[in-house]
C-alpha cells in the first residue's frame, strides 16, 4: 500500500469573481522512501495541492472532492485534532520563503523548540538538546550561537537549513519541499538541494519536491508530475520525462532550459500567459499556447492516455495516428 494516496482531488477558491479551480482532479500515489517532484508554471496548482494535502488552505479555499489517504487513513474530513497529530509530526513542509515562514519576533531555538515541544513528548531540556542535534544535522555552524539568534541575524541559506531543521524534527514520514530554493543563489541552492538527498537517505522519508526548476527535478526525483491549469497534463518516471516528454507543455518546458548546446541561440520560451481558472476553455487548457495545437483540441478536453509503464499522458498528440480517436464523441475519447 503507498503511504500517500491522492485521487481526483479538487480544491477551489471562491472569491467574488467566482470559483476558481485551482486543483481540478489530481491523482497520484507515494510510496515510502520516493522522491516525487510536482513541475509546473506558477498558478499551475502546485502549491495548492499541497496546501490541500496539510489542509492548511486560505479561507477561501475549500476542498470540494476527491481522497487523501495518508498511511490507509483519510485525511480529508478530518476533525482538527486528528490534523494537528499529522501536520509536521508525519507530513512536514518547507516553505518557498524562511524569511517569511520564521518569526522575526522571536529567536531560532525559540521556533525550533516549540515545534519539538508541541509533537513530541520531550521535555524543554530535551527539546533544546534536540534543536541543538537538528541544526548540527543540517550543517549549521555554531549551533549554540544560532539558538540565540533572531532570524534577520542568518543568512538566506541559514534560514532554509534551520527551516529544513524545523520540518525534519520530529522525523516525519513525509516531507513537503515548496520551492525549497527558489530565494537562493545557486551555489547554496546545490548545498540544499544535496543536503536534503542526504538527509532523505539517512531518515529514509519520502519528499514531494514542488519546484518549476527541471535541473532540480532532474537531479532528485523518482516519479514527476507535470500541472497546468490546476490539473496533471503528464505523468511518469524522471526518465520518461526528460527522455520522451509526450504533452506538448512538456516539450515546450524542455525546450526552454538553458543547454551547453544551445550554441549562443536564443532559447525558445512558451508563447502567451498562463490560463484564466476563472475563464477556461471548452478544450485542452493549454491549447491557446500550443503551437502544435488542432481543432479538436480548441473543442474536446483529451483524456489520460497510458503510454505504457507508469508514462501517462493528457495531449490529442497522442491520438494523431489514431483518426478514429479524433472522430470519436465527445464522451467516448476519456
Amino acid at each position: 500500500m503507498a503511504l500517500l494516496e491522492v485521487k481526483d482531488l479538487r480544491t477551489s477558491f471562491f472569491t467574488d469573481a467566482g470559483e476558481v479551480k485551482a486543483v481540478d482532479g489530481v491523482s497520484f500515489e507515494l510510496d515510502r522512501g520516493r522522491v516525487l517532484g510536482i513541475v509546473g508554471e506558477s498558478g499551475s496548482g502546485k502549491s495548492v495541492t499541497a496546501y490541500s494535502i496539510m489542509q492548511i488552505l486560505a479561507p477561501t479555499g475549500k476542498i470540494v472532492g476527491g481522497s487523501i489517504r495518508f498511511d490507509g487513513q483519510e485525511l480529508i474530513g478530518a476533525d482538527e485534532n486528528h490534523m494537528r497529530r499529522v501536520r509536521g509530526n508525519r507530513i512536514s513542509i518547507i516553505f518557498q520563503d524562511p524569511m517569511t515562514s520564521l518569526n522575526p519576533t522571536y529567536t531560532i531555538g525559540h521556533q525550533l523548540m516549540e515545534a519539538i515541544l508541541l509533537h513530541t513528548g520531550r521535555n524543554k531540556s530535551e527539546a533544546r538538546d534536540r534543536a541543538l542535534e537538528m541544526l548540527t544535522l543540517v550543517n549549521v555552524n555554531e549551533p549554540h550561537k544560532r539558538l540565540k539568534q533572531y532570524p534577520f541575524e542568518l543568512s538566506g541559506g541559514m534560514r532554509q537549513r534551520v527551516m529544513i531543521a524545523m520540518a525534519l524534527a520530529c522525523e516525519p514520514d513525509i516531507l513537503i519541499a515548496d520551492e525549497p530554493t527558489t530565494a537562493l543563489d545557486v551555489t547554496i541552492q546545490a548545498q540544499i538541494l544535496e543536503l536534503m538527498q542526504d538527509l532523505q537517505k539517512k531518515l529514509g522519508m519520502a519528499i514531494i519536491m514542488i519546484t518549476h526548476d527541471l535541473g532540480v527535478v532532474a537531479q532528485m526525483c523518482d516519479e514527476v508530475i507535470v500541472m497546468y491549469a490546476g490539473a496533471v497534463c503528464e505523468r511518469g518516471t524522471a526518465d520518461e520525462i526528460f527522455y520522451t516528454p509526450a504533452h506538448e507543455y512538456t516539450k515546450g518546458l524542455m525546450r526552454s532550459i538553458p543547454r551547453d548546446e544551445n550554441n549562443g541561440q536564443r532559447l525558445r520560451p512558451i508563447t502567451g500567459t498562463p490560463i484564466d481558472l476563472l475563464n477556461m476553455p471548452r478544450g485542452c487548457p493549454f491549447a491557446p499556447r500550443c503551437e502544435n495545437a488542432m481543432k479538436v483540441c480548441l473543442t474536446q478536453r483529451p483524456g489520460i492516455m497510458d503510454l505504457g509503464g507508469s508514462h501517462t499522458s493528457a495531449c490529442w498528440m497522442n491520438y494523431k495516428d489514431t483518426a478514429a480517436a479524433c472522430a470519436a464523441p465527445e464522451g467516448d475519447k476519456a
